[in-house]
């Protein structure tokens, strides 16, 4: 069984925001890269596209807050299948503080919340 996660290790941050230096290291987890920003300027040590929701999910939930609680569910189901860039994920949050990167206007349902939900189960 592998170790908890602090919840204070996982932070996350519109890619619209600024990079700060109590990031950590910044992980995108979008499949498309955020509209409008530089890559330099993004300040993204590493891009996980494997970790976001797949096309046909995010499409579906097209950022309705009434289909939240499906789409968790769904998107867990999803992320079950990539056990190694999870683990991975995990792994990295266990050792250090990390920011999952969005592109969302809603901070409060996107996958960056589904996923930081999910690392703490």
């Amino acid at each position: 069984m592998s170790k908890k996660i602090a919840a204070k290790n996982i932070r996350i941050k519109r890619a619209y925001e600024p990079p700060a230096a109590t990031d950590g290291k910044r992980i995108l987890i979008d499949r498309l890269w955020p509209r409008g920003i530089k890559k330099t300027d993004a300040a993204i040590d590493q891009w996980l596209k494997d970790l976001a929701p797949s096309t046909t999910l995010r499409q579906w939930f097209g950022h309705d807050p009434a289909r939240w609680p499906e789409f968790c569910q769904r998107y867990a189901a999803e992320l079950r299948q990539q056990p190694e860039p999870l683990a991975q994920l995990r792994a990295l949050a266990q050792q250090q503080p990390i920011t999952l990167v969005f592109a969302a206007h809603d901070e409060l349902h996107n996958n960056a919340v589904a996923l930081r939900d999910f690392l703490l189960q």
